[in-house]
C-alpha cells in the first residue's frame, strides 16, 4: 500500500467538529444516597459519612470534620481512609514499623515507641495498614472531594493572596 492510497479520502477542513466529552455525573444524587451501598463497610452511617466528607472537603481537619458529623475522630479518619484519602498518622518508616508489629517481629510497646506516636495514632495506623479502601467508594465521594466539588474549597480561594495576578508576572 502506497502513501497515495493511505491518503485517499483525507480532506482538510477549516474547523473541527465539536464532539464533546462523554461523562457520567452522579453528583446530582445526594452524597448520603451515593454512600448507602457501602453502609455495612463504614464505621458510621451514610448520613454521618456524607457530613464528614463535606466538612473535610470544605477545609476542616479530620478531627473537626468528624466532630461536625457527630462521630469520633478516629472513626472519621477510618471512614476517610476507606474512601481512599491518605490519613495515616505515620510516615513511611512508621508504616514499616507497624508492618513489623503486624508480622510479629516487634512487640507492640516497642513498635509504638519506635513509631513515635500515641497508642491511639498507632491503632489508626494499624487500621490503615490492614484495611484497603472500599472498591467503588472513592468514585462515590469523588465529586465532593474534587476541587470545586460539593463544599470543596477552590484552590484560588484557599491560597488567596499567595497566587500572583497575570500583571504580577511581567
Amino acid at each position: 500500500m502506497g502513501l497515495s492510497e493511505i491518503a485517499a479520502g483525507i480532506e482538510v477542513v477549516d474547523e473541527q467538529r465539536e464532539r464533546g466529552v462523554a461523562t457520567v455525573d452522579r453528583t446530582d444524587e445526594p452524597l448520603a444516597e451515593r454512600l448507602a451501598p457501602y453502609a455495612g463497610d463504614l464505621p458510621c452511617n451514610p448520613d454521618a459519612a456524607a457530613t464528614l466528607v463535606e466538612a473535610y472537603a470544605g477545609g476542616k481537619s479530620v478531627g473537626d470534620a468528624a466532630r461536625a458529623a457527630g462521630v469520633a475522630p478516629t472513626d472519621g479518619a477510618k471512614t476517610l481512609h476507606l474512601f481512599g484519602e491518605s490519613v495515616s498518622p505515620v510516615g513511611p518508616m512508621g508504616r514499616d514499623i507497624v508492618g513489623d508489629w503486624l508480622a510479629g517481629r516487634l512487640p507492640r510497646t516497642e513498635a509504638v515507641e519506635l513509631a513515635g506516636v500515641s497508642e491511639r495514632a498507632f491503632a489508626l495506623a494499624a487500621y490503615v495498614e490492614t484495611h484497603d479502601p472500599i472498591p467503588g467508594a472513592r468514585e462515590a465521594v469523588e465529586g465532593a472531594l474534587a476541587p470545586g466539588g460539593d463544599g470543596a474549597v477552590d484552590k484560588r480561594d484557599a491560597l488567596g493572596d499567595t497566587m500572583p495576578d497575570a500583571g504580577d508576572l511581567r
